[in-house]
């Protein structure tokens, strides 16, 4: 979820913090399973502005929402052979590669708008330290004794071990900043899930806080990974579906995994293998999408809202918002 617990994929100051005894090796593997298994059975609600507690500093400045920051080869290339654990390990090369398409961007760009999440900022593949420490300061929806603590140590974790080199896609409560390193618009909505779940705690520090305690990380990952799955259920085509229930799941697994933390890896290795086993399952049960007609197309444009284009599968998507940094 943030750095300082590092809620980054495999980190290894995620599994030195967040243990359980190797005792509850078995609970652990059959909650993994049960929660991946039932995840986002519900319908999907939306959530509203009116809902959320915000920063009114914060909001006016997140603009624009989302930042893109510019090419640079040779730290691009550095982040992606660092980033090779993290595809070995959810089958994927498109994890950490530090090339964010539009179609990632224009995913958690839906996601936001579709939640009225205003003033969470996205930083795709960008390090820009200065604003995260101004933003810090200006997102007084989070108790200053939290803020400049955890908060501090938060920022100054991203500042010196930028993803931009090392990756971690993971979102930052005290910064209300989501910083994506990969092309897999599961991962962007996943952290946009964590941001949701923020924007409605009151008391957003000490639940940030609470995410350091053994095992109860577990808690905060299936909340976002739930709202993942069920926004992609009830918004994406079947191809986004099957990719989140392939992704979402191992990545759940990995949590699982370091939460067991047995020296030898027998649990991490096995909570990774159980999440892909039940996103294979999961995925395996995702219909095919219909075939478009011409009628269910015009349809679709003719509710859609100003400013969107329909995709060949009859969805509304709208246009995303960027800057170059």
């Amino acid at each position: 979820m943030f750095p300082l617990s590092a809620n980054r994929h495999n980190s290894p100051l995620l599994r030195s913090r967040n243990r359980l005894p190797t005792g509850g090796i078995p609970l652990l593997l059959c909650c993994c399973l049960l929660l991946c298994s039932g995840c986002a059975a519900r319908s999907y609600s939306c959530g509203s502005a009116s809902a959320w507690h915000t920063s009114p500093e914060l909001t006016a400045m997140t603009n624009p929402q989302i930042e893109r920051g510019q090419r640079r080869p040779f730290v691009d290339g550095f982040g992606w052979v660092w980033g090779i654990p993290a595809k070995l390990i959810l089958f994927d090369r498109r994890v950490e590669n530090h090339r964010v398409s539009p179609e990632t961007e224009a995913a958690i760009a839906e996601y936001l708008q579709s939640n009225e999440l205003h003033s969470v900022k996205v930083r795709l593949n960008q390090y820009h330290p200065r604003d995260d420490w101004k933003r810090l300061v200006a997102n007084k929806s989070v108790g200053a004794g939290w803020r400049y603590t955890l908060g501090v140590l938060s920022v100054a974790g991203e500042t010196l071990l930028p993803g931009r080199l090392f990756g971690g896609d993971h979102y930052n409560p005290f910064t209300n900043t989501i910083h994506v390193y990969s092309d897999v618009p599961a991962i962007a909505v996943h952290e946009g899930g964590h941001s949701k779940d923020f924007a409605g705690r009151t008391w957003k520090g000490t639940y940030a806080a609470a995410y350091l305690i053994p095992g109860v990380s577990l808690y905060h990952e299936s909340v976002a990974t739930g709202d993942a799955i069920g926004w992609l259920q009830q918004y994406g085509d079947a191809e986004a579906q099957r990719e989140g229930y392939n992704i979402l799941y191992p990545a759940y697994g990995t949590y699982v995994g370091s939460a067991i933390g047995d020296p030898w890896g027998i649990g991490y290795v096995g909570g990774v293998l159980v999440g892909h086993a039940a996103g294979r399952w999961k995925s395996s049960q995702v219909p095919d999408d219909p075939p478009l007609t011409a009628t269910s197309h015009r349809e679709a444009e003719a509710t859609a809202e100003p400013n969107t284009t329909i995709t060949p599968q009859g969805r509304a998507r709208l246009p995303p918002s960027r800057k170059h940094l």
